[in-house]
């Protein structure tokens, strides 16, 4: 008769009649003794999430049983599988953030996906968008209702709130000045401040003053909100999102903030000379999400200036390169493709934002954004 670690029959003694059962305090030694060790190993997965060591958190999930395997006839102890705690195996996600190999983000991304953990992750990659190829600005106003000047980045003090605040700071000027106040030498020095900061730091200084304005800083959770969900729902692994701007200068990333994510295709395809045209308009949807984002919330967009800006620098970089009037056509109907996007996931956008505003970690807003297309169905 086989016999298990759990339950153990009563034991006969060849020289009596009398059976003998375990002790129970000595059974529940050994308990004890099993949900240690479990709570141990557990321990050193939170050290590597802790630590940001991706590739020690992913072996470990990658050793644990979701089911404990069947026992061998005969044997005298069963096996018994280290159980997976409820929501544990989504921290994997935080400790992408520091990852050097993209790769290996993938593989913690496609590890969760196969457990059925992230159900929709990739759901829209292989759809093509309908809708026409050529996009005047006409089709654009007809398909999002908004004019294309409202889905162009702007520069600071041109358009928005920062317009009244460009208007009040030149006032407050004029005003100090008649009152014999002469803020002439305070007013150089701090342009020259603000321009040293724009030509060496890219403007993360201003930017780190900036985000003290709650609207200012909505609006970018908004803007990489986008950029987020837009990427989940495409299939490309997201590494992390950076919304402090000294970070984001200390990772190389241009602009105040910034989301990075993988495309594994775009990236092969690249290293072997060429780029097919699935692969391009997935990367130019994400690219142009923040700023769809931005236009779906406020009815126009400020930022994105630097998405703009990469988004021309790989035009140029094709084979041949694409024109002038080729590269505003595609842009207009890669923002397009991204507002409808996120227009039929605006639940999980807003959750997404509002997870990013209280400042929780990817794996929470990857949760609130699966849990919102759940309950979305």
């Amino acid at each position: 008769m086989a016999t298990t670690a759990s339950f153990s029959p009563p034991l006969a003694s060849p020289s009596s009649s009398r059976w003998f059962l375990p002790s129970p305090r000595r059974r529940r030694r050994r308990l004890r003794v099993r949900a240690g060790s479990s709570l141990k190993e557990w321990g050193d997965f939170e050290d590597a999430v802790r630590s940001r060591d991706l590739p020690r958190a992913l072996r470990f999930l990658q050793s644990v049983d979701v089911e404990p395997p069947p026992a061998a006839a005969g044997a005298a102890v069963a096996r018994v599988a280290l159980p997976v705690p409820p929501g544990r195996d989504w921290e994997v996600l935080d400790a992408c953030i520091d990852a050097d190999d993209m790769r290996l983000v993938g593989r913690a991304y496609q590890f969760l996906a196969d457990r059925g953990v992230l159900a929709n992750f990739g759901k829209c990659k292989n759809i093509v968008l309908e809708g026409p190829r050529e996009v005047t600005p006409t089709v654009l106003k007809e398909m999002t209702g908004l004019e294309a000047i409202k889905l162009a980045p702007k520069k600071w003090g041109l358009s928005g709130n920062s317009s009244y605040v460009l208007i009040g700071f030149l006032g407050g000027v004029s005003f100090l000045l008649t009152q014999g106040v002469d803020v002439r030498p305070n007013l150089a020095a701090l342009l020259g401040l603000v321009a040293a900061d724009a030509m060496f730091l890219g403007g993360t200084c201003v930017a780190q003053i900036s985000c003290f304005w709650p609207p200012y800083k909505r609006r970018i959770l908004v803007h990489e909100a986008g950029h987020l969900l837009t990427a989940y729902l495409m299939g490309c692994p997201i590494r992390g999102v950076i919304l402090d701007p000294f970070v984001a200068l200390r990772m190389g990333i241009q602009g105040q903030a910034g989301t990075q994510f993988w495309d594994e295709k775009m990236e092969k395809e690249l290293a072997e000379g060429h780029l097919s045209s699935t692969a391009f308009d997935r990367y130019c949807m994400i690219l142009f999400a923040g700023i769809a984002a931005e236009a779906l919330v406020y009815g126009e967009a400020e930022g994105g200036e630097n998405d703009e800006n990469l988004f021309r620098s790989l035009c140029i970089l094709l084979d041949p390169p694409l024109s002038v009037a080729q590269m505003a056509n595609r842009a207009r109907w890669s923002v397009m493709q991204s507002y409808n996007l996120l227009k039929w996931h605006k639940k999980a956008h807003r959750a997404a934002v509002k997870a990013l505003e209280s400042g929780h970690s990817l794996s929470t807003v990857i949760r609130r954004i699966e849990e919102a297309i759940s309950s979305d169905r």
